[in-house]
Protein backbone atom coordinates (compact mmCIF):
# COMPACT_ATOMS: atom_id res chain seq x y z
CA UNK A 1 0.00 0.00 0.00
CA UNK A 2 0.95 3.67 -0.79
CA UNK A 3 1.19 6.03 1.70
CA UNK A 4 2.08 9.87 1.45
CA UNK A 5 3.87 11.97 4.30
CA UNK A 6 4.40 15.75 3.63
CA UNK A 7 7.35 17.55 4.84
CA UNK A 8 5.81 20.84 5.35
CA UNK A 9 8.58 22.67 6.83
CA UNK A 10 11.81 22.35 5.35
CA UNK A 11 14.05 21.32 7.58
CA UNK A 12 16.79 19.09 5.97
CA UNK A 13 16.74 15.48 4.62
CA UNK A 14 16.52 14.01 8.24
CA UNK A 15 13.80 16.17 8.76
CA UNK A 16 12.00 14.89 5.62
CA UNK A 17 12.30 11.23 6.50
CA UNK A 18 10.82 12.18 10.29
CA UNK A 19 7.46 13.10 7.98
CA UNK A 20 7.33 9.59 7.98
CA UNK A 21 6.94 8.68 11.72
CA UNK A 22 3.49 7.26 11.65
CA UNK A 23 4.98 4.69 9.08
CA UNK A 24 8.40 4.55 10.39
CA UNK A 25 7.09 3.36 13.75
CA UNK A 26 5.02 0.33 12.56
CA UNK A 27 9.01 -1.58 13.20
CA UNK A 28 9.72 -2.56 9.32
CA UNK A 29 12.73 -5.18 8.79
CA UNK A 30 14.47 -2.37 6.25
CA UNK A 31 13.93 0.97 5.42
CA UNK A 32 15.33 2.57 1.94
CA UNK A 33 15.71 6.19 1.82
CA UNK A 34 15.71 7.09 -2.02
CA UNK A 35 15.23 10.87 -2.75
CA UNK A 36 12.53 12.21 -5.94
CA UNK A 37 15.07 13.53 -7.96
CA UNK A 38 17.41 10.72 -8.51
CA UNK A 39 15.21 9.31 -11.00
CA UNK A 40 17.21 6.49 -12.60
CA UNK A 41 17.54 4.17 -8.92
CA UNK A 42 17.57 0.31 -9.91
CA UNK A 43 16.19 -2.78 -8.10
CA UNK A 44 19.58 -3.74 -8.23
CA UNK A 45 21.45 -0.62 -5.88
CA UNK A 46 18.19 -1.77 -3.30
CA UNK A 47 18.87 -4.90 -3.49
CA UNK A 48 22.47 -4.32 -2.55
CA UNK A 49 21.87 -1.95 0.28
CA UNK A 50 19.32 -4.53 1.35
CA UNK A 51 21.86 -7.52 1.65
CA UNK A 52 24.24 -5.38 3.70
CA UNK A 53 21.61 -4.93 6.22
CA UNK A 54 20.97 -8.47 6.01
CA UNK A 55 24.94 -9.14 6.83
CA UNK A 56 24.37 -6.96 9.95
CA UNK A 57 24.89 -3.56 8.66
CA UNK A 58 22.90 -0.82 10.53
CA UNK A 59 23.33 2.03 8.15
CA UNK A 60 24.10 1.59 4.39
CA UNK A 61 25.21 4.59 2.11
CA UNK A 62 25.08 3.81 -1.29
CA UNK A 63 27.95 5.53 -3.12
CA UNK A 64 29.38 5.34 -6.94
CA UNK A 65 32.81 5.68 -8.35
CA UNK A 66 33.79 8.41 -10.46
CA UNK A 67 37.19 9.60 -12.42
CA UNK A 68 36.07 13.36 -11.58
CA UNK A 69 34.80 13.39 -7.90
CA UNK A 70 34.75 17.23 -7.68
CA UNK A 71 31.52 18.65 -6.05
CA UNK A 72 30.66 15.41 -3.95
CA UNK A 73 30.83 14.02 -1.15
CA UNK A 74 33.85 11.49 0.14
CA UNK A 75 33.08 8.24 1.65
CA UNK A 76 35.91 7.53 4.08
CA UNK A 77 36.22 3.91 4.31
CA UNK A 78 38.42 1.84 7.58
CA UNK A 79 38.76 -1.85 6.89
CA UNK A 80 35.44 -2.39 5.21
CA UNK A 81 33.87 0.22 7.90
CA UNK A 82 32.31 3.36 6.62
CA UNK A 83 34.13 6.25 9.16
CA UNK A 84 32.13 9.66 7.48
CA UNK A 85 30.97 11.02 4.69
CA UNK A 86 33.21 14.45 3.87
CA UNK A 87 31.82 17.12 1.71
CA UNK A 88 34.00 18.31 -0.73
CA UNK A 89 34.86 21.49 1.06
CA UNK A 90 35.98 20.01 3.97
CA UNK A 91 38.00 17.29 2.23
CA UNK A 92 41.72 17.06 3.19
CA UNK A 93 44.42 16.37 -0.17
CA UNK A 94 44.23 13.12 0.44
CA UNK A 95 40.30 12.48 0.65
CA UNK A 96 40.54 14.86 -2.49
CA UNK A 97 41.50 11.84 -4.23
CA UNK A 98 39.27 9.39 -3.24
CA UNK A 99 37.18 8.40 -5.62
CA UNK A 100 34.43 6.96 -3.80
CA UNK A 101 31.61 9.19 -3.59
CA UNK A 102 28.11 9.93 -1.26
CA UNK A 103 25.20 9.25 -3.46
CA UNK A 104 22.42 9.84 -0.78
CA UNK A 105 20.44 6.88 -0.66
CA UNK A 106 20.66 5.26 2.18
CA UNK A 107 19.42 1.66 3.66
CA UNK A 108 18.95 1.28 7.73
CA UNK A 109 17.85 -1.43 9.59
CA UNK A 110 14.21 -0.52 10.82
CA UNK A 111 14.69 -1.80 14.53
CA UNK A 112 17.08 1.51 14.95
CA UNK A 113 15.51 3.75 12.17
CA UNK A 114 13.46 5.85 14.85
CA UNK A 115 15.94 6.17 17.29
CA UNK A 116 18.48 7.16 14.93
CA UNK A 117 16.42 9.67 13.06
CA UNK A 118 15.35 10.86 16.38
CA UNK A 119 18.84 11.59 17.31
CA UNK A 120 20.05 13.99 14.49
CA UNK A 121 20.02 17.59 15.78
CA UNK A 122 20.61 20.61 13.75
CA UNK A 123 23.84 22.75 15.21
CA UNK A 124 24.66 23.91 11.90
CA UNK A 125 24.95 26.83 9.46
CA UNK A 126 21.72 26.24 8.26
CA UNK A 127 19.79 25.38 11.12
CA UNK A 128 18.95 21.86 9.32
CA UNK A 129 18.67 17.93 10.03
CA UNK A 130 20.88 16.06 7.99
CA UNK A 131 20.50 12.59 6.95
CA UNK A 132 24.34 11.97 6.73
CA UNK A 133 24.38 12.87 10.31
CA UNK A 134 23.34 9.14 11.20
CA UNK A 135 26.60 7.85 9.92
CA UNK A 136 28.27 9.49 13.20
CA UNK A 137 25.59 8.64 15.46
CA UNK A 138 25.28 4.96 14.51
CA UNK A 139 29.50 4.60 14.61
CA UNK A 140 29.27 6.24 18.17
CA UNK A 141 26.30 3.24 19.26
CA UNK A 142 28.67 1.02 17.94
CA UNK A 143 26.19 0.09 15.29
CA UNK A 144 27.63 -1.40 12.14
CA UNK A 145 27.91 1.59 9.49
CA UNK A 146 29.09 0.22 5.60
CA UNK A 147 28.81 1.87 2.27
CA UNK A 148 27.43 -0.20 -0.54
CA UNK A 149 28.79 0.32 -4.40
CA UNK A 150 26.39 0.76 -6.62
CA UNK A 151 25.90 2.19 -10.43
CA UNK A 152 26.51 5.73 -10.60
CA UNK A 153 23.81 6.20 -12.75
CA UNK A 154 21.20 4.72 -9.66
CA UNK A 155 22.09 7.79 -7.64
CA UNK A 156 21.79 10.62 -10.45
CA UNK A 157 20.85 13.56 -8.84
CA UNK A 158 18.23 16.01 -11.21
CA UNK A 159 19.17 19.69 -10.13
CA UNK A 160 18.37 21.71 -13.17
CA UNK A 161 16.97 21.30 -16.85
CA UNK A 162 20.63 20.22 -18.38
CA UNK A 163 20.37 17.94 -15.90
CA UNK A 164 16.97 16.00 -15.97
CA UNK A 165 17.63 16.15 -20.06
CA UNK A 166 21.11 13.90 -19.22
CA UNK A 167 18.64 11.75 -16.92
CA UNK A 168 16.39 11.37 -19.85
CA UNK A 169 18.57 10.27 -22.14
CA UNK A 170 20.21 7.74 -19.88
CA UNK A 171 16.99 6.32 -19.36
CA UNK A 172 16.05 6.24 -23.22
CA UNK A 173 19.20 4.19 -23.55
CA UNK A 174 17.63 1.79 -20.87
CA UNK A 175 14.62 1.49 -22.46
CA UNK A 176 15.47 0.87 -26.26
CA UNK A 177 18.20 -1.80 -25.33
CA UNK A 178 15.25 -3.71 -22.65
CA UNK A 179 12.88 -3.51 -25.99
CA UNK A 180 15.45 -4.58 -28.04
CA UNK A 181 16.00 -7.79 -25.68
CA UNK A 182 12.17 -8.03 -25.67
CA UNK A 183 12.44 -9.36 -29.17
CA UNK A 184 11.69 -5.50 -30.88
CA UNK A 185 13.85 -4.11 -33.73
CA UNK A 186 15.04 -0.95 -33.33
CA UNK A 187 16.52 0.54 -37.23
CA UNK A 188 18.12 3.40 -35.44
CA UNK A 189 17.64 2.78 -31.75
CA UNK A 190 19.51 6.29 -30.47
CA UNK A 191 16.17 8.14 -33.10
CA UNK A 192 13.32 6.39 -31.12
CA UNK A 193 11.76 7.88 -28.15
CA UNK A 194 9.90 6.47 -25.41
CA UNK A 195 7.26 6.98 -22.61
CA UNK A 196 7.69 5.70 -19.20
CA UNK A 197 4.59 3.29 -20.02
CA UNK A 198 5.24 2.45 -23.32
CA UNK A 199 4.71 -1.55 -24.69
CA UNK A 200 5.80 -3.21 -27.19
CA UNK A 201 5.78 -6.65 -28.37
CA UNK A 202 8.15 -8.82 -30.03
CA UNK A 203 9.08 -8.91 -33.64
CA UNK A 204 7.85 -5.36 -34.04
CA UNK A 205 9.73 -2.95 -36.11
CA UNK A 206 10.61 0.73 -35.35
CA UNK A 207 12.22 2.90 -37.79
CA UNK A 208 13.91 5.82 -37.19
CA UNK A 209 12.49 8.91 -35.59
CA UNK A 210 9.46 7.39 -34.03
CA UNK A 211 8.17 8.86 -30.86
CA UNK A 212 5.76 7.34 -28.30
CA UNK A 213 3.96 9.47 -26.10
CA UNK A 214 2.37 8.14 -23.14
CA UNK A 215 0.12 5.53 -23.04
CA UNK A 216 0.78 3.63 -26.22
CA UNK A 217 0.70 -0.29 -26.31
CA UNK A 218 1.81 -1.95 -29.03
CA UNK A 219 1.33 -6.09 -30.16
CA UNK A 220 3.85 -7.78 -31.71
CA UNK A 221 4.12 -7.88 -34.90
CA UNK A 222 3.74 -4.31 -35.58
CA UNK A 223 5.60 -2.30 -38.26
CA UNK A 224 6.13 1.56 -37.65
CA UNK A 225 7.56 3.23 -40.09
CA UNK A 226 9.86 6.26 -40.17
CA UNK A 227 8.61 10.17 -38.16
CA UNK A 228 5.33 8.41 -36.65
CA UNK A 229 4.46 10.03 -33.70
CA UNK A 230 2.04 7.94 -30.93
CA UNK A 231 0.30 8.79 -27.86
CA UNK A 232 -2.77 7.27 -26.00
CA UNK A 233 -3.08 4.33 -28.61
CA UNK A 234 -3.37 0.89 -28.79
CA UNK A 235 -2.52 -1.38 -32.25
CA UNK A 236 -3.20 -4.80 -32.57
CA UNK A 237 -1.07 -7.52 -33.87
CA UNK A 238 0.66 -7.48 -37.50
CA UNK A 239 -0.65 -3.65 -38.02
CA UNK A 240 1.02 -1.27 -40.05
CA UNK A 241 1.45 2.33 -39.15
CA UNK A 242 3.13 5.57 -41.32
CA UNK A 243 5.52 6.79 -41.94
CA UNK A 244 4.68 10.19 -40.96
CA UNK A 245 1.11 9.10 -39.47
CA UNK A 246 -0.09 10.85 -36.08
CA UNK A 247 -1.99 8.57 -33.68
CA UNK A 248 -3.80 10.66 -31.16
CA UNK A 249 -5.08 9.32 -27.47
CA UNK A 250 -8.40 7.08 -28.18
CA UNK A 251 -7.16 5.66 -31.50
CA UNK A 252 -7.53 2.14 -31.49
CA UNK A 253 -5.84 -0.17 -34.31
CA UNK A 254 -7.18 -3.90 -35.31
CA UNK A 255 -5.43 -6.80 -36.27
CA UNK A 256 -3.43 -6.02 -39.87
CA UNK A 257 -4.85 -2.66 -40.08
CA UNK A 258 -2.87 -0.21 -41.65
CA UNK A 259 -2.90 3.94 -41.00
CA UNK A 260 -0.10 5.17 -43.70
CA UNK A 261 1.69 8.14 -44.32
CA UNK A 262 0.50 11.68 -43.42
CA UNK A 263 -2.86 10.13 -41.64
CA UNK A 264 -4.30 11.18 -38.26
CA UNK A 265 -6.46 9.14 -36.21
CA UNK A 266 -7.92 10.23 -33.04
CA UNK A 267 -10.47 8.22 -30.54
CA UNK A 268 -11.58 6.17 -33.77
CA UNK A 269 -11.72 2.28 -33.53
CA UNK A 270 -10.37 0.85 -36.95
CA UNK A 271 -10.97 -2.69 -37.50
CA UNK A 272 -9.34 -5.57 -38.27
CA UNK A 273 -7.66 -4.98 -42.00
CA UNK A 274 -8.86 -2.15 -42.64
CA UNK A 275 -7.00 0.68 -44.34
CA UNK A 276 -6.43 4.24 -44.21
CA UNK A 277 -3.41 4.83 -46.58
CA UNK A 278 -2.69 8.28 -46.79
CA UNK A 279 -3.79 11.94 -46.37
CA UNK A 280 -6.45 11.11 -44.00
CA UNK A 281 -7.98 12.63 -41.27
CA UNK A 282 -10.37 10.15 -38.91
CA UNK A 283 -11.27 11.37 -35.73
CA UNK A 284 -14.56 10.70 -33.29
CA UNK A 285 -15.16 7.28 -35.33
CA UNK A 286 -15.17 4.09 -35.95
CA UNK A 287 -14.34 1.76 -39.45
CA UNK A 288 -15.15 -1.92 -39.65
CA UNK A 289 -13.17 -4.70 -40.85
CA UNK A 290 -11.52 -4.65 -44.21
CA UNK A 291 -12.88 -1.02 -45.06
CA UNK A 292 -11.21 1.33 -46.54
CA UNK A 293 -10.56 4.64 -46.70
CA UNK A 294 -8.94 7.00 -49.74
CA UNK A 295 -6.55 9.56 -49.84
CA UNK A 296 -7.55 13.30 -48.75
CA UNK A 297 -10.64 11.78 -46.53
CA UNK A 298 -11.59 13.80 -43.43
CA UNK A 299 -14.19 12.82 -40.97
CA UNK A 300 -15.78 16.68 -40.00
CA UNK A 301 -16.39 15.99 -36.22
CA UNK A 302 -16.28 19.52 -34.95
CA UNK A 303 -18.88 22.28 -35.44
CA UNK A 304 -17.18 24.84 -33.25
CA UNK A 305 -18.69 23.69 -29.89
CA UNK A 306 -19.10 19.79 -30.32
CA UNK A 307 -18.07 16.65 -31.54
CA UNK A 308 -19.79 13.89 -33.36
CA UNK A 309 -18.88 10.59 -34.15
CA UNK A 310 -18.87 8.94 -37.51
CA UNK A 311 -19.45 5.39 -38.00
CA UNK A 312 -18.41 3.54 -41.00
CA UNK A 313 -18.99 -0.51 -41.58
CA UNK A 314 -17.31 -3.56 -42.43
CA UNK A 315 -15.99 -3.60 -46.09
CA UNK A 316 -17.02 -0.25 -46.98
CA UNK A 317 -15.14 2.05 -49.67
CA UNK A 318 -14.45 5.61 -48.94
CA UNK A 319 -13.41 7.45 -52.18
CA UNK A 320 -10.39 10.05 -52.02
CA UNK A 321 -10.85 13.30 -51.07
CA UNK A 322 -14.79 12.80 -49.25
CA UNK A 323 -15.26 14.89 -46.03
CA UNK A 324 -18.11 12.69 -44.09
CA UNK A 325 -20.20 15.56 -41.54
CA UNK A 326 -20.49 14.09 -38.68
CA UNK A 327 -23.18 12.70 -36.76
CA UNK A 328 -23.43 10.20 -39.75
CA UNK A 329 -23.06 6.75 -40.38
CA UNK A 330 -22.02 4.25 -43.75
CA UNK A 331 -23.42 0.84 -43.36
CA UNK A 332 -21.36 -2.41 -44.65
CA UNK A 333 -20.05 -3.00 -47.93
CA UNK A 334 -21.37 0.90 -49.44
CA UNK A 335 -19.47 2.65 -51.79
CA UNK A 336 -18.96 6.43 -50.96
CA UNK A 337 -17.60 8.18 -54.52
CA UNK A 338 -14.31 10.44 -54.50
CA UNK A 339 -14.88 14.10 -54.01
CA UNK A 340 -18.41 13.54 -52.18
CA UNK A 341 -19.21 15.74 -48.93
CA UNK A 342 -21.56 12.98 -47.10
CA UNK A 343 -24.21 14.51 -45.05
CA UNK A 344 -27.00 11.58 -44.59
CA UNK A 345 -26.68 8.50 -43.81
CA UNK A 346 -25.32 6.13 -46.32
CA UNK A 347 -27.30 2.38 -45.75
CA UNK A 348 -25.19 -0.70 -46.26
CA UNK A 349 -24.43 -2.17 -49.96
CA UNK A 350 -24.86 1.68 -51.19
CA UNK A 351 -23.85 4.06 -53.51
CA UNK A 352 -23.40 7.54 -52.22
CA UNK A 353 -22.48 10.85 -54.47
CA UNK A 354 -22.61 14.14 -52.63
CA UNK A 355 -21.14 16.07 -55.21
CA UNK A 356 -21.93 18.79 -57.95
CA UNK A 357 -22.24 18.13 -61.49
CA UNK A 358 -19.43 18.87 -63.53
CA UNK A 359 -19.70 21.32 -66.10
CA UNK A 360 -17.57 21.72 -69.21
CA UNK A 361 -17.60 25.14 -71.22
CA UNK A 362 -15.36 24.24 -74.58
CA UNK A 363 -12.65 27.37 -75.21
CA UNK A 364 -13.30 28.77 -72.06
CA UNK A 365 -10.07 28.44 -70.78
CA UNK A 366 -8.42 31.01 -72.85
CA UNK A 367 -11.00 33.54 -72.22
CA UNK A 368 -9.84 33.22 -68.35
CA UNK A 369 -6.20 33.52 -69.18
CA UNK A 370 -7.24 36.64 -70.94
CA UNK A 371 -8.72 37.84 -68.16
CA UNK A 372 -6.36 36.80 -65.80
CA UNK A 373 -3.30 38.75 -67.59
CA UNK A 374 -5.30 41.92 -68.14
CA UNK A 375 -5.77 42.05 -64.34
CA UNK A 376 -2.05 41.36 -63.65
CA UNK A 377 -1.39 44.22 -66.42
CA UNK A 378 -3.47 47.09 -64.34
CA UNK A 379 -2.03 45.94 -61.23
CA UNK A 380 1.57 46.67 -62.24
CA UNK A 381 0.97 49.82 -63.43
Amino acid sequence: MLETFVQTERKGTGHAVLAAREALSRGYDDVLVLFGDTPLVQSDALLTAREKLASGATVVVMGFRTDKPAGYGRLIEDNGALIAIREDKDCSEAERAITFCNGGLMAIAGAHALALLDAIGNDNAKGEYYLTDIVAIARKQGLAVVAAEVDAQSVLGVNNRVELAEAESLWQVRRRHQAMLDGATLIAPETVFFSHDTVVGSDTVIEPNVFFGPGVTVDGGVTIHAFSHLEGTTIGTGAEIGPFARLRPGAELGEKSKVGNFCEVKKAKVGQGAKINHLTYIGDASIGAGSNIGAGTITCNYDSMNKFKTEIGSNAFIGSNSSLVAPVSIGDGAYVASGSVITQDVPGDALAFGRARQKTIEGRAEDLRARQRSIKEASSK
